[in-house]
């Protein structure tokens, strides 16, 4: 009897591990599922101006923390201003010609233009007249043909000058030819633009921060020459702060866009960031291999992205992260 129910303990002791074993190994399973591994993912932006010019001052350093409009560095802008001058005096000059187009010719300059044509018309009226004496004096021999001549020349000349004060007084009384305004215009217009540029060019003598952030490297020095465009800092933005990781197709439901995450690093165990799963990939791809281990290196994964809400110093870039699903 004492055999049977040692027999009978050991089967319930068995059966008992078993039971605890399999819901082990199933919470593990659960453990597993619910947690990722990636890594932070700072983005960073280089910096540069967008003109050429010495570089009068540098106003940050490396590792130095930068805030949004902040000013890191200045150009010289004695150059830059002497150029908005010009502009701002062109601008000036070609929209007093284009008023003066517009408005038209002045009454006065059109009120002499009819008195000298007045007079050229009485000085061709005077002309024809001598004209005609000379020719009834000149077959009597009561003239020579020399002084016909003469009076034909002058009658000549003071028809022409007519015609030539009678077309100056047209062009002044018509005004200007709606080609010559539209021309005026685009004159003008390119001005302005070319002002607007040049007071944009002096502001852009100011290279600030688009953004809070961190300086990574510096690439300049006061006095040196910059070209536009060249890199003079590199900054490691603050927001946004993301973790990229990599969930099997089992894992999908779990993470989904929109769930709530937890996230803790190495160098802090104890410390629990809060994010949400805001990108999963619709294409799947091999496992990195920084990310994994061995065996999973070619197992088909789907990348996701974490964006992580309370953000600090204690993030780098990529610094190796754990994620596991909030409770």
């Amino acid at each position: 009897m004492r055999k049977r129910w040692m027999a009978v303990l050991a089967l319930l002791l068995l059966a008992a591990a078993g039971t605890a074993y399999y819901f082990y190994q199933r919470a593990a399973e659960a453990a597993r599922q619910s947690t990722l591994y990636g890594n932070v993912d700072i983005r960073d932006v280089t910096l540069s101006f967008r003109v050429s010019g010495r570089l009068a001052k540098v106003l940050v350093d490396e590792g130095d923390q930068v805030q949004p409009g902040q000013i890191l560095a200045q150009l010289d802008v004695e150059p830059l201003r002497n150029s908005l001058n010009a502009a701002i005096a062109n601008e000036a000059a070609l929209a007093a010609r284009n008023a003066l187009i517009h408005k038209g010719n002045r009454s006065e300059d059109i009120a002499q233009a009819w008195a000298r044509l007045e007079a050229a018309k009485a000085a061709l009226v005077q002309a024809e007249s001598e004209y005609r004496r000379q020719s009834r004096l000149t077959p009597d021999g009561a003239s020579s043909l020399q002084l016909l001549e003469t009076a034909r020349s002058q009658r000549d000349q003071a028809l022409a000058q007519r015609d030539a004060a009678q077309q100056q007084w047209k062009l002044l009384a018509s005004g200007y030819r709606p080609e010559e305004i539209a021309e005026s215009d685009a004159q003008l217009k390119q001005a302005r633009a070319d002002l607007a540029a040049a007071r944009l060019a002096l502001r852009d003598a100011n290279l600030q921060s688009p953004s809070a952030g961190i300086i990574l490297t510096r690439a300049v020095e006061a006095g040196s020459l910059v070209q536009a465009g060249a890199p003079a800092f590199n900054l490691s933005l603050r927001q946004p702060v993301w973790v990229r990781a990599y969930v099997t197709e089992s894992q999908l439901g779990r993470f989904s866009s929109g769930t709530k995450v937890t996230i803790a690093s190495d160098s802090h165990p104890d410390k629990r960031y809060h994010g949400v799963v805001g990108f999963v990939s619709p294409t799947a791809e091999f496992t990195p291999k920084s990310v994994e281990t061995v065996d999973l290196r070619t197992a088909l994964v789907y990348r996701i992205r974490v964006v992580v809400s309370d953000a600090d110093a204690g993030l780098n870039q990529g610094m190796p992260v754990t994620v596991r699903l909030a409770s």
